[in-house]
């Protein structure tokens, strides 16, 4: 039983009543009513008995009803249940969630009528721990008997180029044209200020200018903007900072390997 929508929705909303009851609160009632027990309702709906006991004493105190009934030994051997008060409540809630969540589909059917606000929110809300996720174009797909290669093109003007096997490009059903996410973890991306006449072997390599550092006590996130408006982000070591003299206003290329790419796309 819950108030919010994980299903892969755009819009999500917490329900409560009385400012403090949501879906926990009525989790762990029903659990009550279904196990006849504070302890395996505890554990059921994820709280420690005295936590349950603690949210259940609350709600029945703000009441002003008994919420509860305990029976102690008897025929019955003892147990715990909603009085009508509580069930009353209960089933309020359940009443109250489904036309939340009808009102929450409602509008999302009015987003969709909004293609461009409708795309964007659909690529924000992907969750991951990849610190740069780029949205993109299909610009190329080259599938072999094993790999496959996958060439990303960015509004910045940008490309980023993927490798991945060919199980899953089939799988992510690549052509060119489709929007696809391409994602990339901090600590994938090497950062170079100088090549001195070298070429490196990765296929990403993006210039841009250091814009932002933030420093932590062993490595700091250094975040680089494209000339087409776009950042990434890489993860380096404090004495690296130092060793490259990093700096706001640097030049600095991000360099990663297409391997380190994953590529998303909308089922």
């Amino acid at each position: 039983m819950t108030a919010n929508r994980h299903d892969g929705a755009l819009l999500s909303g917490e329900l409560r009543l009385a400012g403090r009851l949501d879906a926990r609160f009525f989790a762990l009632l029903q659990a009550v009513h279904d196990t006849g027990s504070i302890n395996r309702a505890a554990r059921a709906a994820g709280f420690s008995y005295k936590g349950a006991w603690l949210l259940l004493e609350t709600a029945c105190n703000l009441a002003h009803e008994t919420l509860l009934e305990t029976a102690t030994g008897g025929a019955g051997g003892g147990g715990t249940r909603l009085t009508p008060a509580a069930l009353g409540l209960l089933q309020a809630w359940r009443q109250l969630e489904s036309e939340h969540q009808a009102f929450l589909r409602t509008q999302e059917e009015k987003l969709a009528r909004h293609p461009a606000l409708h795309g964007l929110l659909r690529r924000m809300s992907m969750k991951t721990t990849a610190r740069n996720q780029f949205a993109g174009i299909v610009g190329a797909v080259d599938i072999g008997p094993v790999s496959a290669e996958v060439t990303i093109a960015l509004k910045s003007g940008d490309e980023i180029t993927a490798t991945m096997t060919a199980a899953a490009a089939r799988r992510l059903k690549l052509k060119k044209g489709k929007e696809a996410l391409a994602l990339v973890k901090a600590s994938a991306i090497v950062l170079v200020t100088d090549f001195a006449g070298w070429q490196l072997s990765a296929r990403n390599q993006l210039a841009g200018t250091v814009s932002r550092i933030e420093t932590g006590a062993v490595s700091s996130m250094v975040v680089v903007t494209l000339p087409g408006g776009s950042v990434i982000t890489a993860t380096v070591t404090n004495e690296g900072v130092e060793a490259l003299g990093l700096k706001v206003g640097s030049p600095a290329t991000a360099v990663f390997k297409a391997y380190s790419v994953m590529v998303a796309t909308q089922a």
